[in-house]
């Protein structure tokens, strides 16, 4: 499923210089280091500006000099000098009747499934982007930012790429976002996903430990992509298959795969690298794909989050239902029982 076309934005418009300003950092700002901070508050101005306002005294910290790693702490007072913040056109739209409606759309269909103090986790479609740029208006966050204003505080924990649909954790606290960093860093959140590939994957050799290193690196065009590179970042992927279906002569796997490591991209070229690229995928596919797969996205789906609960400490378990287009390709090929 891909999301609507979305308009190009108005031109960037930008605010007149404002005075000097002195924010009280909040406990929802505690814990950030300086210059992170500020570049989240003045978006819109370049990050060489950021820094250089920092290391030339500009920006003070309780009337004190402050290097960009600094961390605030609740009740700290930070000096701004008067910056030109320029005004996203996707941040201007937002007042808009077309833009709400928009949101409103992409809010209905992107479920929740859990919700309380500290967390918001919704199912993401496929073709719906984590966030705006790149001539993109809106994403998850703008969206829910637009139809929930009454969440101070919003921001993403991890990412999804834009054709992959399923489990999205949200923080509604700074706290909250720190403490899951936390666990995503030290390894301790587990990240499962399903997938269609295209071909017969053995299923007698158990879970396979796909580690192939990875790099990224920019087409012409300017095009993020990846791929296997011994030079690269270390990559770990564990991938169970599930199911293998055949069609005549043609076949598909139903795997999930765990999470390792975190690289973009990673399962969708370790699966290309395998020879068993996923279906759907425009970027690491196989020749001739459009012939076998109608839907037009990524059989890709984040299908279960695995964490401790920032506050409460206990073990969650976050799962999303396979989707429809998974179910309606699958059922177009001969399905044998399942193998453990």
């Amino acid at each position: 499923m891909k999301s609507e076309p979305i308009s190009k934005p108005s031109p960037v418009k930008t605010a007149p210089p404002a005075a000097v300003q002195l924010q009280t950092i909040g406990p929802e700002e505690a814990g950030q280091r300086l210059d992170n901070y500020l570049l989240r508050w003045a978006k819109g101005v370049p990050k060489s500006h950021v820094y250089r306002i920092i290391r030339s005294g500009e920006v003070r910290v309780n009337k004190k000099r402050a290097e960009p790693t600094t961390r605030l702490i609740e009740g700290d007072v930070v000096r701004v000098p008067p910056v030109r913040i320029a005004e996203p056109a996707q941040m201007a739209a937002v007042n808009t009747a077309q833009t709400k409606n928009r949101a409103q759309g992409y809010s209905d269909k992107m479920p929740i499934l859990f919700e309380d103090e500290a967390l918001l986790i919704v199912n993401k479609p496929a073709g719906l982007a984590v966030h705006g740029g790149s001539g993109i208006a809106l994403g998850v966050i703008e969206t829910l930012r637009i139809t929930r204003p009454e969440l101070k505080f919003l921001e993403l924990v991890h990412r999804l790429d834009r054709d992959t649909s399923g489990v999205l954790l949200l923080a509604k606290k700074r706290s909250a976002l720190v403490e899951l960093h936390r666990q995503i860093r030290e390894g301790q959140t587990d990240k499962r996903y399903y997938l269609l590939a295209h071909g017969e994957i053995a299923q007698g050799a158990g879970t396979m430990q796909l580690k192939f290193a990875l790099h990224k690196y920019l087409l012409a065009n300017g095009e993020r992509r990846v791929r296997v590179d011994p030079d690269g970042l270390p990559s770990h992927t564990a991938l169970r298959v599930t199911k293998v279906m055949k069609r005549g002569d043609v076949a598909i796997t139903l795997a999930e795969a765990q999470l390792k490591t975190g690289r973009t991209h990673q399962i969708r070229v370790h699966l290309q690298k395998l020879g068993h690229s996923i279906l759907g995928d425009d970027k690491y596919g196989f020749e001739d794909q459009d012939k076998l797969v109608k839907s037009k996205r990524l059989y890709l789906h984040a299908h279960l989050a695995g964490f401790t609960h920032p506050r409460s400490g206990e073990k969650m378990r976050i799962e999303s239902p396979l989707p429809s287009e998974f179910t309606a390709m699958m059922k177009n090929f001969e399905v044998p029982a399942e193998k453990s």
